[in-house]
């Protein structure tokens, strides 16, 4: 397996680069010009062509550096495109509702970015990017209507890999009609600021599915932002779980860096005097860091 190198090319790249995505697609043409195409994986593949001035000897130093450390198209590093950084559109703030997040397995999921949802897809459904590598500090974590806050989930920098914390379920005994429905429990573990869902309520059924923030906290009571005024009256059952359950939308926000690899040489023109010009250097997305 190549190396990676958990560190952000810094060095301003010029005006005038440029980076296109494509596709990996198998295409089979018959002698009656038909094709037949294949496409081998639903995810884009991003080329950066690159020119640096390097106008000062630490610029110098770090692109060559990271080129030595790196031995040339061995190993991957980070590299943030200005043109696209954010999971809300292209630069927008991220919000946690951005994007939908991939199930890995029971609690964990992927961070990824689909493309193309201006309109409806085709047969082969939305393309999406793997997002590998989220920026510190720039995650959030959503599920249904409500932000989940960073206590209940963990993320790892180096895999966009999402964490929730352990389900904390516990067992309904009421729900009262009200602006913000208090639910008794015969013994919970909540505080205020968890998400909480419930479902197998009998009577106030109109509740069951449905996610809300604890607002409140008093003993076995706790107060969620649930308007239940017009819901039927509760009658037996229910259980409310901390985690997402079946059915639910589990979707996240970031700020993201490309894990990219040197795809060229590093010529280094020796036009001026005091400035070295790099051009020509080509940067590839590696799918799979």
């Amino acid at each position: 397996m190549a190396d990676f190198l958990e560190e952000r090319l810094s060095a301003p790249i010029k005006y005038g680069s440029s980076w296109g995505d494509e596709y990996t697609v198998d295409i089979v043409e018959t002698s009656g010009g038909q094709e037949y195409p294949v496409l081998v994986h639903p995810f884009p593949r991003r080329r950066f062509d690159v020119s640096y001035l390097l106008e000062n000897n630490r610029v110098y130093t770090e692109l060559c550096g990271l080129y030595h450390r790196a031995h040339g198209k061995f190993a991957a590093f980070r590299i943030r495109c200005e043109d696209e950084y954010s999971s809300n559109g292209r630069i927008g703030t991220p919000t946690a509702f951005d994007q939908p997040m991939g199930l890995v397995s029971a609690g964990v999921y992927q961070l990824r970015k689909v493309y193309g949802t201006d309109q409806a897809p085709g047969a082969t459904g939305y393309p999406y990017r793997t997002i590998h590598k989220p920026v510190a500090g720039t995650v959030k974590v959503g599920i249904g209507p409500t932000e989940i806050r960073s206590a209940d989930w963990s993320v790892v920098t180096t895999t966009g890999r999402v964490t929730f914390a352990a389900d904390q379920s516990a067992t309904v005994t009421g729900i009262s009609k009200a602006a913000q429905a208090v639910i008794s429990f015969s013994a919970h573990p909540y505080v205020v600021g968890q998400s909480i869902q419930l479902s197998g309520v009998v009577g106030m059924t109109q509740i069951n599915g449905l996610r809300a923030l604890v607002t409140a906290v008093a003993g076995l009571n706790v107060t969620v932002a649930i308007n239940s005024t017009a819901f039927s009256t509760y009658t037996s059952g229910g259980v409310a779980h901390t985690r997402p359950q079946a059915g639910e939308s589990v979707t996240a926000g970031f700020e993201f860096d490309f894990p990219v690899r040197f795809n060229s040489s590093l010529p280094v023109g020796q036009d001026y005097p005091a400035l070295r010009a790099v051009e020509g250097v080509e940067l590839i997305e590696r799918i799979n860091p």
